[in-house]
């Protein structure tokens, strides 16, 4: 009896993929539940000052999908750590679930650009970073009125720092990983990553010196508010504000460099 050799071929490769394709999904599904605490703290700390009537649940699946996606494209052959993989790809997916329900009004909208022209006029005008009482003069309101619209576009400042960018191969790249400096990035992330700290780094040491230090804590440190107040002897509201006010200075500085 004849053997085809080819058809051999063919079954012995295909007895050998079945295997491969059983262990890969193995790999694949432990990769998940292995970083499912990594998604429960992204969202828990993503989302420690937004408005409770946002619903956490729907945040956790849109952060799943952003786990199982990464976990789809993942490539260990590329040298990044999975884990750095991860969190670009969950918190991206975060972001986009909270910008889809829209939790600024547009009258809010305008406040918060009206707010950074100002500030960035004010920049340029003075050739440093002005005060808080230059800001609310320039904006026509009184300091606590000032304050208080910190507090309201507290959320559109969250998410304006944290507008994802995209590398070379379309990969998510959020302004925050600039700030938490995360460990491993594919060589284009890195090149990026690299002029993003760079202008960021300046625009941070430029900063009053209260904001350069809530700013450091809040995403070098890892500390929360509450800790940020306690070690710079301010409430968690004020310490919420002059995060508020940095990040409005930060972003328009890298929307320049990104420009």
């Amino acid at each position: 009896m004849a053997v085809n050799v080819e058809d051999l071929t063919d079954r012995r490769q295909k007895q050998v993929e079945v295997p491969n394709d059983r262990r890969k999904d193995k790999e694949r599904e432990q990769l998940i539940v292995d970083h499912i605490p990594l998604v429960r703290y992204l969202v828990g700390r993503m989302t420690l000052q937004l408005p409770q009537h946002l619903d956490l649940q729907d945040l956790m699946s849109a952060a799943m999908i952003g786990l199982i996606n990464a976990a789809d494209r993942f490539d260990p052959s590329r040298g990044v750590l999975f884990k750095t993989f991860a969190e670009q790809h969950v918190r991206g997916t975060i972001l986009d679930e909270l910008r889809s329900y829209d939790v600024l009004s547009r009258s809010m909208r305008d406040k918060y650009k009206h707010l950074a022209r100002e500030l960035c006029s004010l920049e340029h005008q003075l050739g440093r970073n002005p005060t808080s009482e230059e800001v609310a003069a320039a904006l026509g309101i009184s300091q606590d009125e000032y304050f208080r619209l910190l507090d309201d576009v507290h959320v559109f400042t969250f998410i304006s720092l944290d507008d994802s960018w995209e590398d070379d191969d379309g990969n998510p790249l959020c302004l925050a990983d600039v700030l938490c400096e995360s460990e491993a990035k594919s060589p284009q992330q890195q090149v990026m990553m690299m002029q993003l700290a760079e202008t960021l780094g300046q625009a941070i040491e430029a900063l009053p010196e209260k904001e350069r230090l809530a700013v450091t804590l809040y995403y070098n440190e890892d500390f929360n508010l509450k800790e940020i107040g306690v070690t710079l002897g301010l409430t968690e509201s004020r310490i919420s504000q002059l995060i508020s006010q940095a990040m409005v200075r930060l972003r328009s500085r890298l929307k320049l460099h990104k420009n």
